[in-house]
């Protein structure tokens, strides 16, 4: 079953205008350029602020399999993401996309999973690779939005080489988050729920809800963030 195999149940609601992505780099930094200012994206303040202990660990593992392995791995990863991430999209717009390389072929089979154990729970989407910002602060694009079980939602697709565990996936987490609150602010919504659709390289489908109290949480971790974020570039001025 091919990703136009599954009959879908989703309809498009385009109730909101979603502004076309202008990313740029700033000193090596993705950042989005929103016509009025140039805002650091969601991961360039994730990556800025990250605990010395992550940085180490990270360092630790190219130390370990070696710098050429570890590129190798990482290049291998993003050209597996950005495929699935290609086909998802096409799948829910119904433009269709083939890719007959051999990273489009493993995608591929990865896309399927997440369609049949993830995107069947989704019954109205607002838009793909949604452009988002928040004035002033940041900017970023997610890769849904959507009615998941009948709730509004921010939805990401994830590739992984292996299963996660959920005490892994907090930048995961603060990515929903902060999209949630961007589109909070942008179209006066209340978005309180994300989901991360993920599957691995070996067809492992996994799947994490966060809403409530718990969304809250990775809302206020955020905002700490940002907050880190601009007192370091107020520190190197």
């Amino acid at each position: 079953m091919g990703p136009s195999g599954p009959i879908k149940t989703m309809k498009h609601n385009n109730c909101y205008i979603y502004p076309k992505s202008i990313r740029e780099t700033i000193d090596g930094k993705r950042h989005y350029d929103t016509g009025k200012e140039k805002l650091p994206s969601v991961t360039t303040i994730l990556s800025a602020t990250q605990e010395q202990s992550k940085t180490d660990s990270l360092q630790a593992w190219r130390d370990r399999v070696g710098e050429e392995s570890a590129t190798r791995i990482v290049d291998s990863a993003a050209a597996r993401g950005t495929a699935m991430h290609k086909i998802l999209e096409r799948y829910v717009d119904e433009s269709g996309y083939l890719d007959l390389t051999n990273v489009g072929k493993e995608a591929h089979n990865m896309a399927i999973r997440i369609i049949e154990q993830g995107l069947c729970n989704i019954t109205e989407y607002y838009g793909l690779e949604c452009t988002l910002h928040y004035p002033g602060l940041y900017g970023g694009a997610t890769d849904m939005v959507a009615l998941h079980k009948d709730k509004m939602a921010i939805i990401d697709f994830k590739q992984t080489n292996k299963p996660k565990k959920r005490e892994w996936i907090e930048d995961y987490c603060l990515q929903l988050a902060a999209y949630a609150m961007a589109h909070n602010y942008m179209h006066k919504t209340s978005i309180q729920k994300g989901v991360i659709m993920m599957c691995s390289k070996d067809n492992y489908y996994q799947e994490f809800i966060i809403e409530g109290e718990e969304f809250k949480k990775y809302q206020h971790k955020w905002l700490k963030k940002v907050s880190d974020y601009y007192e370091q570039r107020e520190n190197l001025k």
